[in-house]
């Protein structure tokens, strides 16, 4: 039996959602001088309903999260389009360097909560990134992966505060939604994951004196 490449017309190119083991994004070898990524966009071939542009733009700001000066804009506009392509969560996940950059907004805020400072456009930003792992956490090829890199342990601190600011209720209900996007899965990965860490009490506490949306999520990452 002849092998599939043998079968190809001379000059013929593999098509990409043919190509075994193709990961959704790649890193290419920088030129020199130069640092950016390359992302390969298999995913996209396999989702025809989102439009080339649309996608474009998606690779473009998955880049520009690995810059501090693009990263905001980048976490902004990705937040907003993350239910607009499913085949989003393998893309960050699989990129250099981005679940880092969304680990690092995470980790930058931490001075801001203990003492209570948080400002609105703190918890804005934190958010915004908060909701690209939301999207990790919930899609069943990252999932897995998201759980044993610890991820949610991140998340926790956040869970602590008590301060009944908006900023700070935002930052628990976006946080809650991550470990919800977990939870509704029904995956007895995720259920050993949770037992295992303290997330059962945090969500008992927030739910003795957090406000009735904070309590109804805890509700539901509690008992599901």
């Amino acid at each position: 039996m002849q092998s599939s490449s043998a079968l190809q017309r001379p000059g013929q190119q593999t098509p990409p959602v043919q190509q075994a083991g193709m990961q959704h994004v790649s890193q290419a070898k920088p030129m020199e001088g130069q640092g950016q990524q390359t992302i390969t966009p298999s995913a996209a071939n396999q989702i025809p309903s989102v439009p080339p542009e649309m996608m474009d733009k998606i690779y473009q700001w998955i880049v520009e999260l690995a810059s501090v000066s693009t990263r905001e804009n980048s976490l902004l506009e990705l937040s907003k389009k993350r239910e607009q392509v499913p085949g989003l969560a393998p893309m960050l996940w699989h990129s250099f360097g981005t679940i880092a950059a969304l680990l690092q907004e995470i980790v930058n805020i931490y001075p801001a909560i203990n003492p209570p400072n948080l400002t609105a456009h703190q918890s804005n930003r934190v958010c915004n990134a908060l909701a690209l792992l939301q999207c990790v956490a919930s899609h069943p090829e990252t999932r897995s992966a998201f759980l044993q890199a610890h991820i949610p342990l991140f998340l926790y601190p956040f869970l602590h505060t008590v301060s009944k600011t908006r900023p700070f209720e935002y930052l628990r209900l976006t946080s809650l939604g991550v470990i919800g996007a977990l939870v509704k899965t029904d995956d007895q990965q995720v259920i050993n994951f949770l037992l295992a860490t303290e997330i059962i009490p945090l969500c008992l506490r927030i739910m003795e004196s957090g406000s009735e949306l904070s309590k109804t999520v805890c509700n539901y990452c509690s008992y599901g």
